[in-house]
């Protein structure tokens, strides 16, 4: 502590209660192919329903994909997920032009939210043919209902106009609100009226008059709006927001809604998706409670279907400063309601899927313990392996063989799996298991073939919520998968050797049990502890912890003190795990023996510890002797 210069009292503490963290061993990851939601980001989804929300339904091109994340969440409730799409062809639908590709919030934040593209006012907010069923309409006091005005028609421009003159609208009736506008003059005749302000309330079409500006005879007439199709949708007609009355400004509000023009997202055709009232041309309009109202941000934050883009090509008044601005009304019809097109699916091809994968490379920013791989071909199964888990050590890798290895391969399902297995990295940080499932789609009312490997991990899961990490999470007690028919292809005893001694572990049916997973080996080949699931997520969730705990010595004094303290953390967590029957017996060394001299002028500290791993029993011999009627048990022994 610090050397006192006065006389006084100094109250320091020392906290001596650290302990080893308790540490995730349940968290899935998952990169798949889906009909909607964010592209290129982590995901965290916790149940089926909440897949559907974030990545809508399954269809025949998403299903594997989608089946093999609803198995795993069929067990678990956290699955950090990446939608992965093709960069070169995948489009989000937009209002005009050419149609872009917006992956996520990040990439529209970056590219497109500065409303400098050229694709109309909206786009569908995630890439996919789906945003194709989108279509938006809004609304101002111009074209919200048949009490404002549409338009104003020039019947005579009259004459010798040498400056603009004053366009007066007649009063609207009690309660609403007068018309404004201003002449265009041209050639010393009025050639145009602009509505600046098309009013509200008026029963029928205003009288204009024109007046000053030094000419005669200029006369128009106004013609009302027919009501706006979504007027039934809002209470009250949009006019000006009190934050932009208060700045002397005027006509900013309008309203927005979202349709499903062909009926794709909500089932039947026409459905209003979404309604944004009130919303404001002015870019710092807030709203009562201080918030933006500017539509812009509003529909970022709040729509679950569409992004701004652009303003309506003829309002330059629109996203300006709500002080002393009024805003117009130049939209066309084409500009206020419009159907999105252009939307694009297209299947990620193998560098998507790789590159959705890094999301995951980074232990210290994102934590996972089981990775999926659903279809996925046998090139990118290898790099998951390759590159997530034996990179991260941390999290084991679920593969499959492929369909084509045991759908309609009647005899040849061995060979074929093994020669899948071939072409993976062997690791004790992989699994592979040996079938495939026929398992129910609802939302499409027919049966598909599913990878089991979400099954699996998805078994861990449920081993660590009913017992501990270090359990297998197959056999009778704690390996029946849900949610399948039928398997591709039941293996008999002989087909079961010959998978497990490749390091594929067999999942079978089997009657009165169901369909269960029957071996837990690691894709390893080299013959150690390490080739068995429980053992390899023993030392994983060992190693997490104590790591978490350890880095908690960083910058502190390599002296007897630090090393005693660091055992005597180590030691009753250790004990506990081994209460909790994932080991045998442990040992930690970090004293003088191992942190010589040498390894303390280094700037380092160095802890050995020693651990015996349970055994999960894979084979089980029983012997029955049959004895004469005379013979004692005793004599015999045992």
């Amino acid at each position: 502590m610090a050397f006192q210069l006065s006389p006084g009292v100094v109250v320091t503490e020392t906290d001596l209660t650290s302990v080893v963290p308790a540490v995730a061993s349940t968290t899935g990851a998952f990169v798949g192919n889906f009909q909607w939601g964010p592209a290129g980001e982590i995901v965290t989804i916790s149940s089926e329903n909440n897949l559907v929300e974030r990545f809508f339904k399954p269809n025949d091109t998403t299903a594997v994909d989608f089946f093999t994340a609803a198995s795993f969440l069929a067990y678990g409730n956290n699955l950090k997920t990446v939608r992965a799409v093709d960069d070169d062809t995948a489009r989000n639908a937009v209002a005009s032009g050419t149609a872009v590709l917006i992956k996520n919030s990040d990439d529209y934040s970056q590219n497109h939210r500065d409303g400098s593209g050229s694709n109309g006012m909206w786009a569908a907010k995630y890439p996919g043919a789906l945003g194709n069923s989108l279509k938006v309409s809004f609304a101002d006091s111009s074209n919200f209902d048949s009490n404002s005005i549409a338009t104003t028609t020039i019947t005579a421009g009259g004459s010798s106009y040498s400056s603009t003159p004053t366009v007066t609208f007649s009063a609207a009736p009690a309660g609403g609100v007068t018309a404004t506008g201003t002449a265009t003059v041209a050639s010393n005749a009025v050639t145009a009226i602009t509505i600046t302000n098309p009013g509200n309330g008026y029963t029928s079409a205003p009288t204009i008059t024109i007046s000053g500006g030094g000419g005669t005879g200029a006369t128009a007439t106004a013609t009302l709006a027919t009501d706006w199709a979504y007027k039934n949708k809002f209470d009250i007609a949009p006019l000006t927001s009190t934050r932009v009355a208060i700045q002397g400004g005027s006509n900013d509000e309008f309203h927005i809604v979202v349709i499903d023009e062909d009926g794709l997202f909500s089932g039947t055709i026409g459905t209003v998706l979404e309604t944004f009232a009130g919303v404001s041309k002015a870019s710092d309009a807030k709203g009562l409670e201080g918030g933006s109202i500017f539509y812009r941000d509003v529909v970022e934050t709040q729509s679950k279907f569409i992004y701004f883009t652009d303003h309506p090509a003829s309002e330059t008044t629109w996203g300006t400063s709500g002080a002393g601005t009024t805003y117009t009304s130049n939209f066309t019809a084409a500009e206020s309601t419009v159907s999105l097109t252009g939307g694009v699916s297209d299947s990620p091809d193998s560098g998507d899927i790789q590159t959705a994968y890094n999301l995951f490379q980074d232990a210290e920013s994102v934590d996972i313990s089981l990775v999926l791989t659903g279809g996925h071909g046998t090139t990118d199964q290898k790099y998951v392996i390759d590159n997530i888990s034996k990179t991260r050590k941390d999290c084991l890798t679920f593969c499959s063989p492929q369909l084509t290895d045991v759908v309609n391969n009647a005899g040849s399902e061995v060979t074929a799996m093994i020669a899948s297995k071939a072409l993976l990295t062997p690791t004790s940080y992989a699994v592979m298991d040996g079938n495939w499932k026929y398992m129910y789609d609802r939302y499409n009312d027919v049966y598909r073939w599913v990878p089991c490997n979400g099954d699996i991990a998805g078994l861990c899961v449920e081993t660590d919520n009913t017992t501990d990490p270090w359990f297998s999470p197959a056999g009778y007690n704690r390996g029946q998968l849900k949610n399948a028919v039928k398997l591709a292809f039941n293996p008999v005893k002989a087909n079961r050797d010959d998978m497990y001694s490749a390091g594929i572990n067999p999942v079978i049916s089997s009657v009165g049990n169901g369909i269960v997973l029957f071996g837990d080996k690691t894709m390893t080949t080299v013959p150690s502890a390490f080739n068995r699931i429980n053992v390899r997520r023993l030392f994983i969730v060992l190693e997490k912890a104590i790591a978490i705990a350890a880095k908690y010595q960083l910058f502190e004094f390599n002296d007897a003190f630090t090393r005693a303290q660091f055992s005597s953390l180590l030691t009753p967590f250790l004990r506990d795990v081994q209460g909790r029957r994932g080991i045998f017996d442990f040992k930690v060394i970090c004293n003088t023996s191992n942190n010589t001299a040498e390894v303390i002028d280094r700037n380092e500290f160095v802890a050995d510890i020693f651990i015996k791993p349970a055994k999960a029993i894979n084979f089980i011999q029983l012997n029955f002797i049959a004895t004469r009627t005379g013979v004692s048990f005793e004599e015999i022994g045992g």
